[in-house]
């Protein structure tokens, strides 16, 4: 490795560590981090890189192609035909409505109609890389607003296709032969219009059937080798062979990377792949940002500040404005519709490829497609601060975001128990006492699980738990216990203190996630919590099968657990003193193993043990063979 090649990598690597926590801790995101990083260390300010920083781009853009194929891996193709509507109706409109606005304000401020056109169209595409980003750092991609994000994003990744079609007609001067050849990388771009449009259906057709048929057999060949760094070449391998041959027929490689993720969905090693290589996706995604903020041209900002600025805001507001009006219909919900909107308001990074493409085809000339690449920039690196606006601003004053405006349902049975949320944990505790003949009432806020429930001939009933009136409709007045399984411990905490106001009698049994959430509850009051992830049977079932006998793994899986719940209770008032809470819960620790290893060496215990463990005893019993002989009859 060169000097200057290991010099760079680790300005960028110094730039992401330094900056990157940085605005982590004070709430501004990663990405954000990461864009920032980039402008520091680029030409504008340190100039610690250059001209490479394109190159650096070209190849991080491969972390993009990565995240669209994970994103793929966690959609069956069941859920995307779902999405189908959503996708063509809202994606479709996004993308005509919004290249049709801008290009007439294009057209306003002076541009001709053909320029105009083609920045339109390049305008209209929202970045996939931060915006998808961003929706899971905030886990929102199941929200009404995150599925219509990802069926916008997917439908501009599909439009690429058609815009770099249509782009080369609205040429205003002839295109240099070499820069034109060097730019388009579609080896059937001089092929008659049938002979490419078979060769982009064979396209995907293989991926499908590479995916479907191919992959399973040959993941199954290298995970027998038990050599992980095989695997994990392996799926890089498909990633960007695939991605390869969508370039090659003229297809964007991320919408190709997308499909082969979808296909590999239901495969047995779909987690695996994926966490193998989402530590790549991270690093080229962080590579990429910091390049898109080094190409910033402070420059030229400086030279047009209110061009550029004026720019950013009205192509911004374009696009909330288009889709505010779009996305009421497809998400139902103000606060929804709003998170939408806002998060796609800014410039896709597959801007910088369709204005390189522009003005190697003659469709744009240099001055223009330099400040629509500021814009462009300054718009990605304006996103972050967007979504913190709309979730510490705009949110608040227009409520829950997540709570679709369906009916709750009309609640006839009253029963003695009362389960709110019937995900999981619900689920197994409501067949329990169902299979008890315990009558149950089951509320749920998921309309698709309560959809899929009353299909399997259970009975649950949609509603927000924490309404007064629907837990008055459920027979809070006359139940005696409400269970409450919520997936939000926020939303559990503020049903508890429902519960205690309205309908004191109730005696209410709350499931933890894990141990902090534990500790909220118990600071809230509650005696019954119960926290999912204690499990004390595989320790038993572990310790059972290194020859400990049965009683003594029972009796030492109790104790571990009444000595935890002691303890969490202890260390639940003193948790927010770190050094109280270390050294208490070092001390119960010690304590808790001094127990155990006590009783281990307990000569009576020891007898009570073997007296009581009969299944172990009958294992080693010697085979009836051996211990008995059936008498012999007599010789006569």
């Amino acid at each position: 490795m060169s000097q200057s090649v290991l010099l760079q990598a680790l300005v960028y690597l110094a730039a992401a560590v330094l900056f990157v926590p940085l605005a982590k801790r004070f709430g501004l995101g990663s990405v954000l981090g990461y864009l920032l990083a980039g402008m520091v260390i680029g030409p504008a300010v340190l100039g610690l890189v250059g001209e490479e920083g394109q190159d650096v781009m070209r190849v991080a853009e491969f972390g993009v192609v990565i995240m669209l194929f994970l994103v793929g891996l966690e959609l069956e193709p069941a859920l995307l035909w779902k999405l189908r509507t959503p996708i063509l109706g809202l994606g479709g409109l996004q993308v005509v409505v919004t290249a049709l606005a801008l290009a007439g304000l294009a057209m306003v401020a002076g541009i001709e109609w053909k320029p105009a056109l083609a920045l339109g169209l390049i305008l209209a595409m929202s970045s996939t890389a931060i915006v998808l980003q961003t929706y899971k750092e905030q886990n929102q991609l199941g929200t009404p607003a995150g599925q219509g994000t990802f069926s916008v994003l997917l439908f501009q990744d599909i439009a690429v296709i058609p815009i770099l079609a249509i782009l080369p007609l609205l040429a205003m001067q002839p295109a240099t032969p070499g820069e034109a050849s060097a730019a388009n990388h579609n080896l059937l771009a001089s092929a008659p219009g049938w002979l490419r449009a078979l060769a982009l259906v064979a396209a995907v057709a293989s991926v499908v059937v590479l995916g479907k048929y191919g992959m399973r057999p040959i993941f199954r060949l290298v995970a027998r080798s038990g050599l992980r760094e095989v695997f994990i070449a392996t799926a890089l391998l498909l990633v960007g062979g695939v991605a390869l041959l969508m370039e090659l027929v003229g297809l964007s490689p991320a919408l190709g990377a997308f499909v082969a993720g979808v296909v590999l969905a239901t495969s047995e090693y779909k987690h695996e792949i994926e966490s193998d290589i989402d530590p790549f996706k991270g690093l080229l995604l962080g590579l990429f940002f910091m390049s898109v903020g080094a190409a910033i041209d402070f420059g030229l900002i400086r030279e047009n500040p209110l061009l550029v600025a004026g720019a950013v805001v009205a192509i911004m507001l374009v696009k909330t404005a288009v889709l505010l009006v779009l996305g009421q219909r497809f998400t139902g919900n103000r606060a929804q519709n709003a998170t939408l909107a806002l998060g796609l308001s800014q410039i896709g990074e597959f801007a910088f490829v369709l204005l390189f493409f522009t003005t190697q085809n003659g469709i744009l000339d240099q001055r223009i497609t330099s400040i629509a690449t500021a814009v462009v920039a300054i718009s990605m690196a304006l996103t972050p601060l967007v979504f913190l606006l709309n979730e510490r601003v705009i949110q608040p004053r227009l409520g829950p975001s997540a709570a679709p405006e369906r009916e709750a349902d009309a609640i006839e049975e009253k029963k003695p128990v009362i389960i709110a949320g019937f995900g999981r944990y619900g689920n197994i505790v409501g067949r329990f006492l169902r299979a008890n003949d315990i009558g149950t009432t089951v509320l749920d806020f998921d309309a698709d699980r309560v959809e899929t429930l009353r299909q399997l001939g259970l009975r649950v009933y949609y509603g927000d738990a924490s309404r007064y009136d629907l837990l008055h409709a459920a027979g809070a007045s006359q139940a005696k216990v409400i269970i409450i399984a919520l997936d939000s411990s926020e939303r559990a905490l503020e049903l508890v203190e429902l519960v205690r106001r309205h309908f004191p009698h109730l005696r209410i049994l709350v499931r933890a996630h894990d141990r902090p959430d534990a500790y909220e509850f118990i600071e809230a009051g509650l005696t019954d919590v119960y926290r999912e992830t204690v499990d004390s049977s595989l320790g038993v079932d572990a310790l059972r099968l290194l020859g400990v006998r049965a009683y003594h793994a029972q009796r030492a899986a109790r104790t571990f657990l009444r000595h935890d719940e002691l303890a969490m209770r202890e260390l639940a008032a003193v948790r927010k003193d770190r050094k109280t809470y270390f050294s208490t819960a070092r001390q119960r620790i010690q304590e808790l193993e001094q127990l155990l290893h006590f009783d281990a060496a307990n000569e009576n215990l020891r007898e009570v043990d073997e007296g009581w463990d009969n299944e172990s005893l009958r294992q080693e019993a010697p085979p009836a063979s051996s211990a008995f002989t059936a008498p012999q009859a007599p010789v006569v």
